[in-house]
C-alpha cells in the first residue's frame, strides 16, 4: 500500500514539475522569438532576428540583436541581418505633368491644322490638341513610376508617391448601345445628339475620340427566335439578330458617329435580358479593333432599358463551354455568340482592371437598382438614369465623367503574401491629419494628392521563383500606375554556392552534408551537429526523443537550450564560462536560481545554485539560502522560550501565532492585549502602592499598609508611555469606580522587576443625573405650551378674517327682500253684486 502511494505521489510531484518547465519554456519563446531557429533561413525571417555565420561559434546562431547585447559574441563580419532597402529610379520618377493653357493648346493647334490643310476645317467639326497628337504618352499622372524594393517578412516599409489629373488628358469613349426593338427611339435620339455629346466633352478636354457598338443576344433559342423567317426579321422593320457589332471605331469624326448610329438597324428578340456581357468583354478586350489608346481616359457608356444575362446562363441554349476573355471579332462581329458561354461578373471586372476601363451605365429608371448594385462589384464603374428617349444622355455622361474624375482610388494587383495599407490626408483637413485610406474625393484638374503606403512581407511564398514579384499601385480607371519590383528576403545568401560561407567539398559535415551558414545541412537519413548520426536503425525521431523529457514525439529538443545529437544533448556554452547549461535534457542551470540582494543564493558562503534551486550552507536556510538556521535571536528574555512559546522562528524572526482567541505580537511575541498576563498579577500591588487603594490596601496594619506587596514601583507625573527599545510592556485596568490606571514593567537582563507608574489616575466626570431629568421635563412642558398658543394664535386670527369677511360682504349689500321694487302686496277685489253696474 505504501509503495503505490509512493509511486502516486512521485507521479504528481513529475507532472507538476513538467507543467512549470514547459510554461517557462514557453515565456522565454515569448520573449525572445529568436530561439529555436536552427537556419538561417528561419532566422531571416523573423523580423528582430540576426545569424551568425561564423564557423566557429558555440553561442544560439539565431539570436536578437536587441537582447543579447548586438553581436551576442560574434563577429559582426559574419551577422547576417537585412533590412528593408527602398530605392527609386532617377529614370522613373519624372515630375507630374503642368501642361499649358488650354487656349494655348487650341491655337496651337489651329496654327498646325491650317498650315496643313490649306485653311480648310476638320472634317465633321473634330480635332486634336497639339498635346492629344501624341495620344498623352508625355503626360505624367503619378510619381514615381517605379521603385525597387527588398522586404524582410513582418518588417514594415513606408513608402509615398503622388498623383494629379493632367489637364487636357485624351478620353476615349465607345457608346454600347442595346438595339432591341424596346430601344428604337433612343437610337433615333442618339443620332442627333453626336455632335453635341463631341462639342461637351471638347469641352473637357480637346483630345477626344468617339466609337460605337451595338448588341442584341444570342443567335440560339431561347434567347432569340430560331424560326427562319425570324432569324431574317424577327418584327416589323427589325433586321436580322446578332450578338454584337462594332459599328464604329473610336474616331474624332463625330459626322460618321452620327451616320453610324442612324444606319445601325434595330433587331429584336426573345427574353428580357440581353446579351450585353459580351458586347462589354468584346469591347474590353478587343484594344485594337476597338481603337483604344495607351495613354488616354477609357470611357464605355453601356446603354439599355433591360437586364443582362450572365455566366450559367448558356446552358439554357445549350452553349456549355465559358467565355475564354479572348477578342473574338471577325469584320466587326463578335464570332463566338453561340460557341461560349458569357462572361461573369467576376471575368468583366477582372478585364475591366486589366485594360483600365470606366464603365458608366446609363440605364432607364425601370433598371437602376440592378445596375447599381452591379457597379459595386465592377471597378471603376458608376450608373445613371437615362431618359425614355435617351435625350439627357450628354448631360449623364458629362455628370458622370466629372464624378469620375473627381474621384481618385488606388488599388494595387500584389499578392496574397502583400500587405498593403494607404494613408493620406487627401487635399487636406484643418489639422492635415492623416487617416487611413485609399480614395480621395473633390478632386480637380492639377490637384496634386499625396499616398503613403505600409507594405509589409507576410509570408515568404513556398516557390522560391515568387520571392522576386513586380506588382502595380494603380489609380482607378488611369492607364498609368507605380510599378514596384518586389524582392523577399526569404533565405541567406550564404546557404547558395558561391559564398564563402557555403562548402559542399566531402571534408565538411563528415561527408553526409554540407556547411552553409556555418551550419550542416544533412543529406537525407543523416542528421546531427556534424551530420554524425544516421537514421538507420530506428529512426531520427527515435533517437529525439531521448532529448526530450517527457519521452515523446514532440515538445522542444534539449529544452531548446542545447543541440540532439544521436539521442543525446549537448548543452549550449554560455558567454560567461561561470554560468552553465546542465542536465541530460539541458534543463538545468546555475544562474536562474532565487537572488537576495543581488547575489544568487544570497552569495557563495550561504549556497549555491543547482539545477535552478538554491543548496544552502547547513547553517542556512530559506528559498535564497539567507536565513540563519540558529534561533537566539528569537529566544525572549523573559522567559528563555522561542518565540516566547507563542510563535515560530522563521529566518531569525518571530512569526506569532494568531488565532480567534489570542493574538500575539511584539519581537518575542510576548505582547497580547486580549491575552491576561503578568499585568494582572501586578494589578493589586500597583494600585495599593501608589494609589492606596484596593483589596491588599489595609491601613490599620501599621507598617504594613500593603500586606505582602514589594514592588517599590517609580511614581511619575503625567502620562507615561511603555518605551519597546527597553523591553516594557503597558498595562491598563479600571477599578470599581470606572478609574483608568496606567504603569509599565519590564525584565533587565539579570531578570530583575522595574515598574514605572501613573501618579494621576484618570475617572470620569460625575454626572447631575437629577438636574437631566428636570431640565427635560421642563423642556417637555415648554415646548407644549409653546405649541398650545400657536395653536390658540392660528384658530383666533382664522375666526377674525371670517368675521371681517361677513362684516365686509353685510356692508356692501343695497336692498333686502322687504325694499325689492319688483315686489307688490297682495291684493283683493269684492264686488256686490247686488250694487253691481252703480
Amino acid at each position: 500500500m505504501n509503495t503505490h502511494r509512493s509511486t502516486l505521489l512521485l507521479c504528481v510531484w513529475a507532472g507538476l514539475f513538467l507543467s512549470c518547465w514547459a510554461q517557462r519554456v514557453e515565456q522565454l519563446l515569448a520573449q525572445n522569438p529568436c530561439s529555436g531557429k536552427t537556419t538561417c533561413s528561419e532566422c531571416a525571417r523573423t523580423a528582430t532576428c540576426a545569424w551568425c555565420f561564423a564557423t566557429e561559434f558555440n553561442g544560439p546562431r539565431c539570436f536578437n540583436p536587441a537582447m543579447e547585447g548586438g553581436t551576442a559574441g560574434c563577429d559582426e563580419a559574419y551577422i547576417f541581418n537585412p533590412d528593408n532597402q527602398y530605392s527609386i529610379d532617377p529614370t522613373f520618377d519624372r515630375e507630374l505633368t503642368r501642361a499649358r493653357s488650354r487656349m494655348s493648346m487650341e491655337s496651337s493647334y489651329f496654327e498646325e491644322t491650317m498650315s496643313s490643310s490649306g485653311g480648310s476645317s476638320v472634317k465633321g467639326g473634330g480635332y486634336m490638341g497639339a498635346a492629344g497628337a501624341a495620344g498623352g504618352e508625355n503626360l505624367v499622372q503619378i510619381k514615381p513610376q517605379r521603385v525597387k524594393l527588398q522586404l524582410r517578412m513582418n518588417q514594415m516599409q513606408k513608402m509615398t508617391f503622388a498623383y494629379a489629373q493632367a489637364q487636357d488628358y485624351p478620353v476615349d469613349l465607345y457608346y454600347l448601345m442595346d438595339l432591341s426593338r424596346s430601344m428604337r427611339n433612343d437610337k433615333e435620339k442618339l443620332s442627333t445628339l453626336g455632335s453635341l455629346l463631341s462639342s461637351t466633352m471638347r469641352n473637357i478636354t480637346s483630345n477626344f475620340r468617339i466609337g460605337f457598338g451595338s448588341f442584341v443576344d444570342k443567335l440560339v433559342m431561347p434567347y432569340v427566335s430560331t424560326v427562319p423567317k425570324n432569324l431574317i426579321s424577327p418584327c416589323d422593320g427589325c433586321a436580322a439578330p446578332y450578338g454584337y457589332q462594332n459599328q464604329m471605331s473610336l474616331s474624332n469624326d463625330t459626322d460618321f458617329f452620327d451616320k453610324a448610329v442612324a444606319r445601325a438597324n434595330v433587331s429584336g428578340n426573345l427574353d428580357a435580358p440581353e446579351g450585353g456581357f459580351d458586347a462589354i468583354m468584346q469591347v474590353v478586350v478587343c484594344k485594337n479593333e476597338i481603337g483604344w489608346r495607351e495613354h488616354a481616359r477609357r470611357l464605355l457608356v453601356f446603354s439599355t432599358d433591360a437586364g443582362f444575362h450572365h455566366a450559367g446562363d448558356g446552358k439554357l441554349g445549350g452553349i456549355i463551354p465559358p467565355n475564354d476573355g479572348e477578342c473574338h471579332m471577325e469584320n466587326n462581329s463578335y464570332t463566338h455568340s453561340t460557341i461560349q458561354d458569357y462572361p461573369s461578373i467576376s471575368q468583366i471586372n477582372l478585364k475591366v482592371k486589366e485594360h483600365a476601363i470606366n464603365v458608366i451605365f446609363a440605364v432607364t429608371a425601370e433598371q437602376i437598382s440592378v445596375y447599381e448594385e452591379l457597379s459595386k462589384h465592377i471597378e471603376g464603374s458608376s450608373s445613371g438614369i437615362l431618359s425614355e428617349d435617351s435625350d439627357n444622355v450628354v448631360d449623364l455622361v458629362r455628370e458622370q465623367y466629372n464624378k469620375i474624375t473627381s474621384t481618385v482610388e488606388m488599388k494595387d494587383t500584389s499578392s496574397d503574401a502583400v500587405q498593403i495599407v494607404y494613408y493620406s490626408s487627401c487635399l487636406g483637413t484643418k489639422d492635415n491629419k492623416v487617416v487611413q485610406t485609399n480614395k480621395c474625393d473633390g478632386l480637380k484638374v492639377g490637384d496634386v494628392v499625396e499616398f503613403s503606403a505600409e507594405i509589409t512581407l507576410k509570408e515568404c511564398p513556398k516557390d522560391p521563383n515568387k520571392w522576386k514579384q513586380t506588382f502595380s499601385i494603380y489609380p482607378v480607371g488611369i492607364s498609368e500606375s507605380l510599378t514596384v519590383e518586389l524582392e523577399m528576403l526569404c533565405d541567406c545568401p550564404c546557404e547558395h554556392p558561391g559564398h564563402h560561407a557555403y562548402d559542399a567539398s566531402p571534408l565538411v559535415c563528415n561527408g553526409h552534408g554540407i556547411s552553409a551558414c556555418g551550419v550542416c545541412v544533412c543529406r537525407p537519413g543523416r542528421f546531427g551537429k556534424g551530420c554524425e548520426c544516421s537514421a538507420h536503425g530506428g529512426g531520427s525521431l527515435e533517437q529525439e526523443r531521448g532529448c526530450r523529457p517527457t519521452n515523446a514525439s514532440s515538445g522542444p529538443l534539449c529544452s531548446n537550450r542545447g543541440t540532439c545529437m544521436c539521442g543525446v544533448c549537448e548543452c549550449n556554452k554560455m558567454d560567461d564560462p561561470l554560468k552553465v547549461i546542465s542536465g541530460p535534457f539541458c534543463e538545468c542551470d546555475n544562474f536562474t536560481c532565487d537572488m537576495n540582494k543581488g547575489l544568487l543564493c544570497s552569495g557563495p558562503d550561504h549556497g549555491e545554485c543547482v539545477c535552478g534551486k538554491c543548496h544552502c550552507r547547513p547553517e542556512y536556510t530559506g528559498p535564497a539560502c539567507r536565513c540563519l538556521r540558529d534561533h537566539t535571536p528569537c529566544i525572549s528574555p523573559e522567559n528563555n522560550k522561542t518565540c516566547s512559546g507563542h510563535g515560530k522562528c522563521v529566518c531569525g524572526q518571530c512569526e506569532c501565532d494568531v488565532d480567534d482567541e489570542n493574538h500575539y505580537s511584539g519581537k518575542f511575541c510576548d505582547k497580547c492585549p486580549t491575552c491576561p498576563g503578568r499585568c494582572e498579577n501586578y494589578r493589586e500591588c500597583v494600585l495599593c502602592e501608589v494609589h492606596k487603594r484596593g483589596p491588599k490596601y489595609k491601613p490599620e496594619e501599621a507598617g504594613r499598609d500593603c500586606g505582602d506587596c514589594a514592588l517599590y514601583p517609580v511614581i511619575e507625573e503625567g502620562k507615561i508611555e511603555a518605551n519597546e527599545s527597553r523591553n516594557e510592556h503597558l498595562c491598563s485596568f479600571y477599578d470599581e469606580e470606572d478609574c483608568l490606571y496606567v504603569y509599565v514593567y519590564s525584565l533587565n537582563e539579570t531578570q530583575q522587576l522595574n515598574i514605572r507608574a501613573q501618579k494621576e489616575h484618570e475617572c470620569p466626570k460625575k454626572v447631575f443625573i437629577l438636574g437631566i431629568v428636570l431640565g427635560v421635563i421642563a423642556a417637555i412642558v415648554l415646548v407644549g405650551l409653546a405649541l398650545l398658543m400657536l395653536w390658540k394664535m392660528v384658530t383666533t386670527i382664522h375666526d377674525r378674517r371670517e368675521f371681517a369677511r361677513f362684516e365686509k360682504e353685510r356692508m356692501m349689500a343695497k336692498w333686502d327682500t322687504g325694499e325689492n321694487p319688483i315686489y307688490k302686496q297682495a291684493t283683493s277685489t269684492f264686488k256686490n253684486p247686488t250694487y253691481a253696474g252703480k
